[in-house]
């Protein structure tokens, strides 16, 4: 270690999280994700605090090809069990 330090600026982040610009990158990822599936994929848009997207498939189609696994890695994001 360094000795470097990092101290979270929690005003900050939500101020990004909470951005238009966000929200796009966000819906962009998603659909962008979605569409590599197929058309069985279901995007949908919501709010809580901030925009967010999900994205359905149908069950048989996760676990006999884990398509949206691979969609979502496919795409850069990091897939791990929790």
């Amino acid at each position: 270690m360094s000795g470097n330090s990092f101290r979270l600026n929690r005003k900050g982040v939500s101020e990004i999280l909470k951005s238009p610009e966000f929200a796009t990158a966000v819906n962009e990822a998603t659909h962008g994700i979605a569409a590599d599936i197929g058309d069985d994929a279901e995007v949908s848009e919501y709010t809580t605090d901030r925009k967010a997207a999900s994205i359905s498939v149908p069950a048989h189609m996760q676990a006999s090809d884990g398509a949206l696994t691979r969609a979502a890695a496919a795409y850069g994001l990091e897939v791990r069990a929790k």
